[in-house]
């Protein structure tokens, strides 16, 4: 699978095109859909599962210092109540670095996914607010995703507190109960086996 391949598949599903669609009706800047809501879906699609996967959160991201935290949780609230149908989870990353330890505050929405715990995590979507075209970011490109690897980024990988963190998120999100063909390509500091 490649980048146009991928954006073939998101037009092709009624939910990712209604949740883009969503997106650009909330008016929050640099506002993505982002990471397990999009890694997921093409998990499912590569391994014959329905591609959309109601159980999984919809993460949407965005970056504005004005808004506060509780102004955040507000929208969120607003958001699954005028859309049930989807488990919103909605973010401001110009806060979201004091979650992480030794992390700088971060300069807009691109510069947090590259920060998450997973390359294969690590992947966003909208409509591009100026072409109205469907636009990725993909910081780590698609290989980790297609190949069913879970290594961390580099922010996690070089620092022993965070990979901690990645090894906790491993064993909580239980991933290969779903995906048994994950595999994690280990750094010196990671402890966990997925083969386990």
């Amino acid at each position: 699978m490649n980048e146009q391949k991928l954006k073939t598949l998101i037009r092709q599903s009624p939910e990712l095109t209604d949740i883009l669609k969503i997106n650009t009706t909330l008016n929050l800047p640099d506002s993505w859909l982002c990471a397990g809501s999009l890694r997921n879906f093409i998990w499912n699609t590569l391994t014959g599962k329905p591609p959309f996967d109601h159980d999984s959160d919809v993460d949407l991201v965005f970056f504005d210092p004005s808004i506060s935290y509780e102004k955040t949780a507000q929208l969120n609230q607003v958001l699954r109540q005028k859309y049930p149908q989807y488990n919103w989870e909605l973010k401001n990353e110009a806060q979201m670095h004091l979650h992480n330890p030794h992390t700088a505050p971060y300069h807009s929405t691109r510069d947090a996914v590259r920060h998450f715990p997973e390359r294969c995590t690590a992947i966003a979507a909208r409509i591009n607010p100026q072409t109205r075209q469907l636009e990725l970011f993909l910081p780590y490109g698609l290989t980790d995703i297609v190949h069913f690897i879970i290594a961390p980024t580099p922010y996690f990988a070089n620092d022993p507190e965070k990979n901690i963190i990645f090894n906790r998120r491993l064993t909580s999100k239980n991933w290969r109960q779903k995906w048994p063909q994950l595999r994690l390509v280990a750094t010196e500091s990671t402890s966990l086996d997925l083969k386990s």
